[in-house]
């Protein structure tokens, strides 16, 4: 009896401990929700917009109430999307109050496509007069990229200055799944379909090294010649540079003029001080990207910007992550969302025409069809138009096919027309590393077709094949119907080869090297609108309907990353194997991260 009294007591004491902590963790995040309203905020005159990006830039700013929370450990500031930080930029270009852009050193993670948006974004703001200046203790060469249209260039005297070129790395996990006893059985059509190769092979096929040296050259040329016409140094030079790794130390990069001087940050806010009349004992005025969001009474919600005051409306329907079924979230594209949003608008008669913006590496074959279905449903009664971002591969350019017309940045990477399937074999991991053995008793001979614990026979491989076959000319159908091709054609210049959008305009696959804002003058055109409404679509989830969900992903995504650091991403690639198996998939070989 004192036991059982021991235990209820305990049980007790730990209610009590655990409903205290969740009120604070509640009242924490109510709080940190109410910060996060921020009222209007009120840009001086003379002042800077401060463009620091500390976080990934996705398609769109998130609707998340953990994203400027700051406390238990989450103190960070929220990820602004590059919807948000295109607006902001044009909206400076007319604001009296802003003089210039203050390029704050920033590690950028996100794609090259992305990166075109804002450095073209800086371009056209460099047109009224403004100015733009850069500085860095360390330019990686993706920031380096997007710093070179910058009026003046400085980098810290002692710190690091990367030209040395583009790498594309893959890991290879046969020898881990050979000393688990591990077989990934794969299923696949394409020569260039590479996706499954780390799981099989230990090094790149003779075929995906040529398609990698393919796409990673055309990214690379038009990395030099960006950075050519901006500094004004040939691009021949700024190869061999690279090449020869000539920049070593600071007085390297301005000894070959791809900085303009060599300053600490506190003598660059002296001059962004004087380029702004404001006195050197003041504080520079200055606002955050984020900030500047909410000025003036602009701050955007989710239904988009008003480009004029017509009743007429452009759809932008945001396609962002990997494919799935279902409903998908935040991060991932959802068949039956994303299908549903594209049924709104083309059902909605206040829609004139749709940019479907489209950055995704693909994901489930069958997901990609559902929504390929919707997209050309709607080019029937409307048109729709295709903006891709840093990536719209496999599955991400089925769902592109069908559009009267695509867009894609020169280094969007794009492609990747193929299928396939993979099934692991773990019969040796269960007998000889765990000693588990199995049985069964089947009423058919398919019964247990896809069994984890024994191997494929050649009867139930051969099926499996015919459906990634089938797949595979489905695929190729849509695209050949899509694009005006025969499907031989597009048999020739598929098999799962990866391209960039450079490549991918000149055969036909893309339309036209444009960005997010030519798509939707080309709809407008289309559509023979000179007023619209842009609108937002498929609706983010509201704060409370991420609340619990969000914080459980929070906690687990920062605990993961604070441990694993770099290798975040290596954990990243083995998850995503569980969504491989079995079903076909339309997915992008590899990650690409260009830094």
């Amino acid at each position: 009896m004192k036991q059982f009294f021991k235990f209820v007591l305990a049980t007790v004491v730990g209610i009590i401990v655990s409903s205290i902590i969740l009120i604070v963790i509640f009242i924490g995040i109510i709080g940190g929700i109410i910060s996060s309203a921020e009222d209007d905020v009120t840009v001086s005159a003379n002042s800077v917009l401060n463009l620091e990006f500390k976080g990934p830039i996705g398609e769109r700013t998130p609707n998340n109430p953990l994203a400027e929370l700051s406390f238990l450990g989450f103190d960070k500031e929220k990820n602004i999307g590059l919807n948000d930080i295109l607006a902001n930029i044009k909206k400076a270009k007319t604001d009296d109050n802003i003089k210039g852009i203050f390029l704050d050193q920033s590690y950028l993670e996100t794609g090259q496509a992305t990166t075109e948006e804002i450095r073209n974004a800086l371009i056209d703001f460099k047109k009224t007069g403004k100015f733009v200046i850069a500085y860095a203790e360390v330019y990686t060469q993706s920031f380096y990229y997007l710093a070179s249209v910058a009026d003046k260039i400085y980098l810290n005297p002692n710190g690091y200055f990367d030209l040395s070129g583009f790498n594309s790395e893959v890991t290879f996990f046969k020898g881990t799944l050979d000393k688990l006893g591990i077989e990934a059985q794969i299923i696949k059509v394409g020569t260039y379909k590479s996706a499954v190769e780390p799981y099989f092979l230990t090094e790149m096929s003779p075929a995906n090294r040529l398609q990698v040296s393919s796409y990673l050259n055309s990214m690379y040329n038009h990395f030099l010649t960006g950075i050519s016409k901006s500094r004004s140094i040939s691009r021949d030079s700024l190869y061999s540079y690279a090449n020869k790794l000539k920049i070593q130390y600071p007085q390297d990069a301005l000894k070959l003029k791809l900085v303009d001087a060599l300053k600490y940050k506190d003598e660059v806010l002296v001059e962004l001080k004087k380029r702004t009349d404001v006195d050197p004992d003041d504080d520079l005025n200055s606002v955050s990207i984020a900030e500047y969001t909410h000025s003036n009474g602009s701050k955007s919600d989710d239904n988009g910007a008003e480009e004029g005051s017509s009743r007429n409306r452009i759809a932008m329907i945001y396609a962002s992550g990997e494919i799935v079924g279902g409903d998908g979230d935040n991060e991932t594209i959802g068949s039956d969302k994303l299908s549903e949003a594209l049924r709104k608008v083309r059902l909605d008669n206040k829609v004139k025409a749709v940019v479907l913006r489209v950055n995704s590496p693909g994901g489930s074959s069958l997901a990609s069809d559902v929504i390929w279905r919707e997209v050309a449903l709607t080019k029937k009664v409307k048109p729709i138009i295709v903006s891709m971002g840093d990536v719209a591969a496999s599955g991400g350019y089925y769902i592109s096919c069908a559009a009267d017309s695509i867009f894609a940045q020169p280094n969007t990477i794009t492609g990747s027309i193929g299928i396939f399937a993979v099934l692991p074999n773990m019969q040796k991991f269960f007998n000889d590393k765990l000693g588990i053995t199995f049985d069964n008793v089947k009423t058919g001979q398919y019964a247990d077709l896809g069994d984890i614990s024994r191997p494929l026979t050649p009867a139930e491989r051969g099926i499996l094949q015919n459906q990634v076959n089938h797949g595979y000319s489905i695929f190729t159908k849509v695209v050949a119907d899509g694009r005006k091709k025969t499907q031989a054609y597009v048999d020739s210049i598929g098999q799962g080869r990866v391209w960039t959008g450079e490549q991918a305009m000149k055969i036909g696959l893309v339309d036209r090297l444009g960005n997010i804002n030519d798509a939707v003058k080309s709809a407008a055109k289309m559509a023979k609108l000179k007023n619209y409404k842009l609108v937002t679509y498929p609706e983010q989830e509201s704060v409370w309907g991420q609340l619990g969900a969000g914080l459980s992903a929070e906690v687990k995504q920062s605990m993961l990353k604070s441990e694993l650091g770099d290798n975040y991403a290596y954990y990243e690639q083995i998850n995503s194997l569980k969504s491989m198996m079995r079903v076909p998939q339309a997915r992008l070989p590899f990650n690409v991260v260009i830094k």
